[in-house]
């Protein structure tokens, strides 16, 4: 079963349970919020990492508006990856000058199936993705693992300081929620996230991100002391 979804690019990768700020000031993201706005709730939008450079707005062919894809690969299939994440919005504030200040939280994961380029911004066609092994024993002994790795590897970035971590046992237990949290608090690069978003899988997520953490952890041993909140700050996404 398939879900039509307007489509929101962006240079970061959104997860299942987190939180996504966003200020809207194009004018086509700006229609697309005003549209959801007007209808009816929930009121959901899907979210894609764009694969690269930044998304601009240069002049389209036609009628010298912007066009959805303006700025990006001629096909939207070179232009954004096709797994994305479906973004809901919990709070939005329009301002005098008619953008839009939004929180979303993310949801489910989905697959883009096709992609609309006709109207004032896309819309895609998107299939769901579930984790069917979330909760198998394996996923379970995995995240058991994976909670610890991230402490360790918390301590290596924050410089040993045990109050600026995380204990293991304030981590989430279910696995499927854990590896989406720990794909967005590590840092990484934005292909290394989209791997880990479109992994099919719980077991295999939490799997890569035990490699990942234990690479990362032994890269940072290496290397000089450095601020633990200048590889930590997350910007607003801005759009």
């Amino acid at each position: 079963m398939t879900e039509a979804l307007p489509l929101f690019p962006l240079n970061s990768v959104l997860f299942p349970g987190l939180v996504l700020p966003l200020h809207v000031f194009e004018e086509r993201y700006r229609r697309l919020v005003a549209d959801l706005v007007a209808g009816p709730e929930p009121r959901r939008f899907g979210v894609v990492a764009i694969r690269d450079g930044r998304e601009v707005a240069p002049t389209g062919p036609d009628d010298g508006a912007p066009g959805p894809l303006a700025g990006l690969a001629p096909d939207p299939f070179d232009a954004v990856f096709d797994v994305g994440c479906v973004a809901e919005i919990a709070t939005v504030q329009e301002q005098p000058d008619g953008r839009y200040e939004l929180i979303a939280t993310g949801t489910t994961r989905f697959r883009v199936r096709s992609i609309d380029v006709g109207g004032p911004y896309l819309v895609a066609q998107t299939e769901p993705l579930a984790d069917p092994d979330e909760e198998t024993e394996e996923a379970r002994a995995l995240a058991g693992g994976v909670k610890r790795a991230l402490h360790a590897y918390q301590k290596r970035l924050a410089g040993a300081r045990e109050s600026s971590v995380t204990s293991p046992r304030e981590l989430p237990d279910e696995p499927a929620v854990l590896s989406y949290l720990v794909a967005a608090a590590t840092v990484l690069d934005l292909r290394t996230r989209q791997r880990l978003l479109a992994t099919p899988g719980t077991v295999e997520r939490l799997r890569r991100e035990l490699k990942v953490l234990h690479r990362e952890t032994a890269i940072l041993g290496a290397l000089p002391s450095l601020p633990a909140v200048e590889l930590t700050r997350q910007p607003l996404s801005p759009n």
